[in-house]
């Protein structure tokens, strides 16, 4: 993270002096960059939870984490290393403006509503807010990046995608999976913000303010990310069975209904150790460059 005090620009360019003027212009590039960055790093994980959440359970008694392992190789045996980022593109295209959205508007809305630290309960909110925000303007990618790991459908590209879905399926297949999708991220969000900026308070100021910052601050967001992601997982597993088969699944009852009568209780935490393992890591490593980048170009 040291790398990042390096960063000069010429003072004299006008993007300079709109950025220096707008704090909501640097909260977005610092999302969007925090975002970029983990989202390229951890996409073999979203890959692997997406194919786990769509292949049966074993009835051989196997842990999930058998079955993650047995998707992987899998995966490499018939699409070689590169197989592992399949999806990138929707996700990088989800990711930028996605994360930079969120991040632009949680600081917007912590500037404006609290007095920069908000308490428990405000901080859901604001999370929530902010993830339904960039959530909704971004269902028709998240639904292209769902069918694009799943490997089940031939599109060439973002583009052919959504032509062929639209054309198939209008404006419904473009945000099939809308409710599951902010059942799981708006909830995820705001208990992980309400996590991480709770557990902050207790690392001592002087260790945020040297050169252990930023493991702290990846610590802090480990440890939300655990407990935001087992508490959301079901809207996850019903998420991306709606976006996948929306002919199928045409509402939130109808997958609830199939899981529970297939699988029981378990059905509804298919793919849960790489979803935790991606998202835990994915937030923490967002917020933690989030933090230092914002610390880097003013915005703290």
């Amino acid at each position: 993270m040291q790398q990042l005090e390096g960063i000069h620009v010429r003072k004299n360019s006008k993007f300079t002096q709109y950025l220096d003027e707008s704090p909501l212009l640097k909260a977005f590039l610092a999302g969007s960059l925090s975002g970029t960055f983990s989202t390229v790093l951890f996409q073999p994980l979203d890959l692997v939870k997406t194919r786990l959440q769509n292949a049966p359970l074993s009835n051989s008694g196997g842990t999930h984490s058998a079955s993650m392992l047995h998707i992987m190789n899998n995966i490499l045996r018939k699409e070689h290393m590169s197989g592992l980022w399949k999806g990138m593109t929707p996700s990088i295209t989800r990711t930028i403006p996605g994360v930079g959205l969120y991040f632009s508007s949680v600081h917007w809305m912590t500037n404006t509503f609290t007095a920069g630290i908000p308490n428990p309960f405000e901080a859901v909110l604001i999370g929530i807010s902010g993830r339904t925000f960039s959530a909704i303007c971004l269902i028709p990618i998240t639904v292209v990046k769902t069918r694009f790991e799943s490997g089940e459908y031939p599109y060439k590209n973002i583009s052919h995608a959504l032509r062929l879905i639209y054309g198939r399926e209008g404006v419904k297949g473009l945000t099939c999976g809308l409710v599951p999708t902010l059942v799981r991220d708006a909830p995820f969000s705001g208990l992980y913000l309400m996590f991480y900026t709770q557990l902050k308070k207790y690392v001592p100021k002087e260790v945020l303010k040297s050169d252990l910052a930023a493991p702290a601050h990846f610590s802090c967001g480990v440890l939300a990310g655990i407990l935001s992601s087992a508490i959301t997982q079901p809207a996850d597993v019903v998420k991306t069975k709606m976006q996948l088969y929306p002919d199928k699944y045409p509402n939130v009852q109808s997958v609830v209904f199939h899981l529970h009568k297939k699988y029981g209780i378990q059905g509804y935490f298919k793919g849960l150790v790489p979803r935790m393992l991606r998202r835990t890591l994915m937030a923490a490593l967002a917020w933690t460059f989030y933090e230092q980048v914002t610390r880097v170009i003013g915005l703290k």
